[in-house]
């Protein structure tokens, strides 16, 4: 196995100290060089993953929740396919978070998030998340300055809830740069499979490309807390990327350790005919 407490410090962001973002690599040679040994590590990590989702399942006492954050082309859905491809739909819930229905903005801007987190026994993996609501909310001005100025606390105390109430949470930011995003854009132009993947609002957010980077600083100064910090994941690499968060999501469930609930009837005391 990779060493995924390596990875977990080196990626970490301490709670209470700066994020430096700007500073952050967005490849990490140094850590993983080996394109054929991150993916044999990956293909382990992922079979662990399954293993330890279905104790994790028959357990029923606590969950798992993934937030995968990042700008357009980061590889959200594509970290969801290459760590979690292996477990069975059964214990793991994907939800992906866009623009808010009339009935969600009815509501507090938590109410969708609350309602999504996964139950006792699931793996929960947020395809974007409740940090919509100090990114695109902050950089769009969807907000009031002094609202967005609390949600951050409001984020804060939401998670510290949910870890005390049995759910143990992982947050990624996938970190590319703007070069990587800008060929990422492009293939999806090159391409007509890939067209679909293309929308012309994406460009519109590359303009507002520093303004972004500003707000993500922000977010993972203000809440990367003991109970739920933050991983800047370097993202340029689809491959690093995908070993990275592999790795820190198998040694989690390990430190978890699910097990098998005990039964009071004793297997030898039945036959199948």
């Amino acid at each position: 196995m990779t060493d995924w407490k390596l990875f977990d410090s080196e990626l970490l962001v301490a709670p209470g100290a700066k994020s430096n973002l700007a500073g952050r690599p967005t490849v990490r040679d140094d850590l993983l060089a080996d394109k054929d040994a991150a993916k044999d590590a990956l293909d382990e990590c992922s079979k662990e993953i399954d293993v330890l989702q279905d104790r994790l399942y028959a357990e029923q006492k606590r969950s798992l929740l993934v937030v995968l954050q990042g700008i357009d082309t980061s590889g959200k859905d594509g970290t969801v396919r290459g760590v979690f491809n292996r477990c069975g739909p059964l214990g793991v819930k994907v939800t992906p978070f866009g623009r808010p229905s009339e009935l969600e903005l009815s509501h507090d801007y938590l109410w969708r998030v609350h309602d999504a987190v996964p139950r006792k026994g699931v793996i929960g993996v947020f395809n974007r998340s409740h940090y919509e609501d100090v990114l695109v909310a902050k950089v769009r001005a969807l907000a009031p300055p002094e609202v967005i100025e609390q949600r951050y606390e409001q984020i804060n105390a939401f998670e510290k809830h949910l870890t005390e109430n049995g759910v143990t949470i992982l947050k990624f930011m996938l970190h590319i740069s703007k070069d990587e995003q800008r060929e990422r854009l492009q293939a999806r132009l090159d391409d007509p499979a890939k067209h679909w993947k293309f929308n012309p609002g994406d460009l519109e957010d590359r303009e507002l490309w520093d303004d972004f980077q500003a707000a993500y600083e922000i977010a993972l100064d203000r809440c990367s807390t003991p109970h739920a910090p933050w991983r800047v994941v370097p993202a340029d690499k689809k491959w690093q990327r995908n070993a990275f968060i592999a790795a820190i999501v198998r040694g989690t469930l390990e430190v978890m350790n699910p097990t098998y609930p005990a039964k009071s009837w004793k297997a030898e005391d039945y036959k199948v005919v």
